[in-house]
């Protein structure tokens, strides 16, 4: 029997002329073609905006001579950039919106912010070297950003491929404020190709092959040994005590450990391989 959108035609009814029943498969492609409001996740996506106007902020207080707050901006936007994932899984308010969202602020935050900070700083000493060092570290970012985007569920969530746009950032700010902070003569010939070396590397890193350790196989949800409160402890410790020299011997750190890795897994091939060789010899 034919139908209409929302009520039954009765029997012995009959419809008018100008009236043309529709069929049930007719209806529900209309009702699936039909467009729907998409909204967004208002919190996840709030600290991303976080993310960027800390980024931003940078950028604005380097044009004004301030940069031991733009360094300072550029780590807040890596807290808020850590905060929005991790909110977002935990909220299951993860969408395709929020991804993007996310990486066109880290390319503001994590790649044009440090790149001009550095530039304003000490690099303009330079010259054409100093804008070329900012460029190359910009574009190893966005290169960075575009390969996690199309790598995603292929490499090991574990590691990262490449120094991490937000550990490139710190280390880039965190010698900013170390150098501020601490009165470093900032025009002596040193300091301007120190940055130099600085930027060259991290914007090199972010688009080698080593491998960085990421931190989400760790699960802050459940129970953890009692020995890592007290490492976490001894972490705000050090931190508040020098924050400038703490976070940026961490950052250094870290920007080495890809390659420490790196070594470390050729090493453990080499004795594989020995040993195989070894083994074999026995063997024959």
């Amino acid at each position: 029997m034919s139908t209409f959108r929302r009520k039954r035609l009765r029997p012995g009814k009959t419809l008018p002329n100008n009236v043309m029943p529709i069929r049930r498969s007719e209806w529900a492609a209309e009702e699936v073609n039909r467009p729907r409001n998409k909204g967004i996740y208002l919190l996840p996506n709030a600290f991303t905006t976080a993310n960027l106007f800390c980024g931003f902020f940078a950028i604005v207080q380097a044009m004004n001579n301030r940069f031991e707050i733009a360094a300072i901006a550029i780590f807040f936007a890596l807290v808020m950039d850590g905060m929005d994932g991790r909110v977002a899984r935990m909220t299951n308010t993860q969408s395709a919106f929020g991804e993007q969202y996310d990486s066109l602020t880290d390319m503001v935050s994590f790649g044009v912010a440090p790149a001009l900070v550095a530039y304003e700083w000490v690099l303009k000493d330079l010259g054409k070297w100093g804008w070329l060092a900012a460029f190359a570290y910009c574009a190893g970012a966005a290169l960075r950003l575009a390969r996690f985007n199309t790598n995603i569920g292929v490499v090991d969530k574990r590691f990262f491929q490449g120094l991490p746009s937000p550990a490139a950032a710190s280390l880039i700010a965190g010698f900013v404020w170390l150098a501020v902070d601490n009165k470093l003569p900032v025009k002596e010939l040193y300091i301007p190709w120190v940055m130099f070396a600085l930027t060259i590397y991290a914007g090199i890193t972010m688009v080698s092959n080593a491998m960085f350790y990421s931190g989400k196989a760790l699960d802050v949800r459940y129970r953890a040994p009692f020995g890592v409160m007290i490492l976490v402890i001894i972490g705000f410790v050090l931190v508040s005590s020098d924050p400038p020299v703490a976070l940026f011997g961490l950052f250094v750190a870290y920007a080495l450990s890809g390659y420490a890795f790196w070594v470390w897994q050729k090493i453990s091939l080499l004795k594989g391989t020995k040993g195989k060789a070894s083994d074999i010899l026995s063997d024959s």
